[in-house]
C-alpha cells in the first residue's frame, strides 16, 4: 500500500544542507519532508574532513559563511550535541614566496570581513605552533576550527526529527513532477505532495535539475581521510597548505585525521576505494611537517563522494526554470562549515521568497544554458 504524505516543503538529500533546512523550517512551523536514498548524512556531510574554517574562501562565500560561523557554538542548544566543534583556529601554510605572496593577497582582499587573519613568519611557526618543516610562512585565523562531521551530520537530522520533521531514509526519490498546487514525489511505497522541493541531492542533485531543464557541469569528486592511532598532544591547530595537498587536525583523543589526496571510484561511482598509494602519499607529506606522525600507526582510512562544480562555489538559489523549486548543492569539497547557514537561508526562501544573505553569486543560471521556457515542464 502506498503511503500518502502532503507537506509544505518536500526535502531531496538528507545531507548536512538538507536536514540543517529542514530543522530550521520546523522552527518556522512548516510541515517538512526530509527523504534520503541511504543514511542521513551516510555521504560527503559524514564523511568529510571536519575543517570549519572561513579562510580560504572567496569573499563571494564570505558572508554565509559568516552567518554559519555564529551557529557553530550554539550546537548544543540547536541539535544536542556540540559535535566535538572546537573553535582551535585554522592555520594555512606557505610552502614558497609565491605561496606567502598569495596569503598576503587574499588577507588583504578579505579585510573587509573581518576574519582577523595574522600573517606569520618561520621562526613564529615553530615557536608558536611546533610546525617546521618545508614552509616559510602561514595564515592564522583564530576563530576557525574543526568538528567531527559523523556526529553533526546525523544530529541535525536527528533533531529535525525530533522537531516534527518526516524524515525517511532509505527512500529514493524516483521522480518529481511539477503539478497545479505544487510537487508530486514518487519514492517507492511512498508518495509526497509539496508546495515547495529542495534539491540537496549532493552528488546526485545534478540528475533533479536536468529534470527541470537546468543541466549542470557538476562532477563527483572522492577524497581520501586518514586516522592515526592516538598520539600525545601536538598539533592544537587545523592546519591546511595554500595550494592544497594536505590538510590536518587533532582531535581530543589524540588521533590526527589527515586529508589531501584522492580515492578511486568503483564500477558503481556512487561508491569509491581509497587507494593505497594515495595514503601512503598523505602519511609522508604529513610527517615531512609534523614529526610525531613519522612513526604513527593510520588506523583507518576512508572516502566519500562529493559533488564539486567547475568554479568551486555551491549553487544555491531558486530554480530559474520552476517556481517552487529551490537548488542547494554543488559544495565542492567546502560545504561542512557553510552548511548550518546554508540551512536557514534556504528556510528564508521557503518562506519568504528571499535571504538577507546575499546569495546571487551561487546562481544555477551562471552555467548556460540553465533557463529555459516554462513550458519545458509541459514535458514532464
Amino acid at each position: 500500500m502506498t503511503r500518502r504524505i502532503d507537506c509544505d516543503v518536500a526535502i531531496i538529500g538528507g545531507g548536512l544542507v538538507g536536514s540543517s533546512a529542514a530543522l530550521a523550517l520546523r522552527g518556522m512551523g512548516l510541515s517538512v519532508t526530509l527523504l534520503d536514498k541511504g543514511f542521513c548524512g551516510a555521504q560527503a556531510s559524514g564523511v568529510n574532513y571536519g575543517g570549519v574554517r572561513r579562510q580560504g574562501r572567496p569573499p563571494e562565500q564570505l558572508p554565509l559563511s559568516q552567518r554559519a560561523h555564529a551557529i557553530w557554538p550554539q550546537l548544543a542548544r540547536l541539535i544536542g550535541i556540540d559535535g566535538e566543534f572546537l573553535r582551535s583556529g585554522h592555520l594555512k601554510l606557505a610552502r614558497s614566496a609565491a605561496d606567502m605572496a598569495s596569503l598576503e593577497r587574499y588577507a588583504a582582499e578579505v579585510a573587509p570581513f573581518a576574519l582577523d587573519l595574522e600573517l606569520i613568519g618561520h621562526n613564529q611557526l615553530r615557536e608558536r605552533f611546533g610546525i617546521a618543516g618545508g614552509v616559510i610562512g602561514g595564515s592564522f585565523c583564530p576563530g576557525d576550527g574543526h568538528a567531527n562531521p559523523r556526529l553533526v551530520a546525523t544530529a541535525f537530522a536527528g533533531a529535525a526529527r525530533r522537531a516534527g520533521a518526516e524524515v525517511l531514509e532509505n527512500t529514493k526519490v524516483t521522480g518529481v513532477t511539477r503539478t497545479f498546487e505544487g510537487f508530486a514525489l514518487e519514492a517507492g511505497d511512498v508518495a509526497v505532495k509539496a508546495r515547495t522541493v529542495i534539491n540537496s541531492a549532493g552528488a546526485w542533485a545534478d540528475n533533479f535539475a536536468r529534470a527541470f531543464g537546468e543541466p549542470v557541469p557538476l562532477e563527483r569528486t572522492y577524497p581520501s581521510m586518514v586516522v592515526t592511532e592516538p598520539l600525545d598532544p601536538f598539533l592544537g591547530v587545523n592546519v591546511g597548505i595554500e595550494g592544497g595537498g594536505i590538510y590536518a587536525r587533532q582531535v581530543t583523543r589524540g588521533n590526527v585525521v589527515v586529508g589531501g589526496e584522492r580515492a578511486a571510484p568503483l564500477d558503481d561511482p556512487d561508491y569509491s576505494r581509497p587507494r593505497s598509494d594515495g595514503v601512503l602519499a598523505i602519511m609522508q607529506r604529513a610527517s615531512e611537517l609534523f614529526g610525531p606522525l613519522r612513526h604513527a600507526q593510520a588506523i583507518r582510512f576512508w572516502s566519500g563522494t562529493e559533488a564539486t562544480m567547475p568554479d568551486r562555489n555551491p549553487v544555491i538559489g531558486p530554480s530559474a526554470t520552476t517556481p517552487g523549486l529551490i537548488h542547494a548543492f554543488g559544495f565542492s569539497g567546502a560545504g561542512f562549515q557553510i552548511a548550518p547557514g546554508v540551512g536557514e537561508v534556504l528556510a528564508e526562501l521557503v518562506r519568504d521568497g528571499r535571504t538577507s544573505t546575499p546569495i546571487d553569486a551561487f546562481a544555477i543560471t551562471r552555467f548556460p544554458p540553465a533557463s529555459q521556457p516554462d513550458d519545458a515542464l509541459s514535458s514532464r
